[in-house]
């Protein structure tokens, strides 16, 4: 399928997700990040859910990552220009719903994307080789392209991959893994 009928195909299944189902699987996910040999970096940049859209609830990661004394980023979308700018969670970080219910901070201390070694990536689909398709923006492929060769990034699904995803661009920043309640999927890069 191409990007465009599996965001539509993978946004349905998504609502029809209970709240049970996206809490269970949630916990089954994060409990999979932790067989990965990831955790010995020091900036992990990680997405805020966002509750409408069904996503991969990442409370449980952010307990992970605190309870391992990581530095925690996140993002600030800006939708004129289709760019994040990434800042420091902190005990201090105030955090509001965008005109989009993304959560995001205020402001903050900065980080630069090629200080990050670890990024749990949103998405709707993913495939075999490690593609993904989000919401359509490019916010995320921008984002990765500014990161470190070496920058480890992981793809958080409640659903398998795809076999393959028709429509790839060359712009296209794979994934190293992702993360489903049941599977961890492992790409070569």
């Amino acid at each position: 399928m191409t990007k465009s009928e599996l965001r539509q195909y993978y946004k349905k299944r998504r609502q029809e997700l209970s709240l049970h189902d996206i809490e269970a699987q949630s916990i089954a996910i994060a409990n999979q990040l932790l067989q990965l040999d990831v955790w010995n970096h020091s900036f992990y940049h990680i997405f805020l859910s966002i509750v409408e859209h069904k996503e991969v609830n990442t409370d449980y990661i952010l307990n992970v990552l605190s309870g391992k004394d990581k530095n925690i980023v996140i993002s600030k979308s800006d939708f004129e220009i289709l760019k994040m700018t990434h800042f420091l969670l902190t005990d201090s970080t105030t955090i509001r719903k965008n005109d989009w219910n993304i959560p995001e901070p205020l402001d903050g201390i900065e980080i630069a994307s090629d200080k990050i070694d670890v990024v749990f990536v949103p998405l709707l689909a993913f495939d075999h080789q490690g593609h993904r398709v989000g919401y359509g923006k490019g916010f995320y492929d921008k984002f990765l392209s500014e990161c470190r060769l070496e920058t480890i990034k992981i793809g958080l699904s409640f659903f398998e991959a795809e076999e393959t995803i028709e429509d790839v661009f060359e712009t296209d920043v794979k994934l190293d893994y992702c993360v489903t309640p049941f599977k961890i999927y492992v790409f070569s890069n």
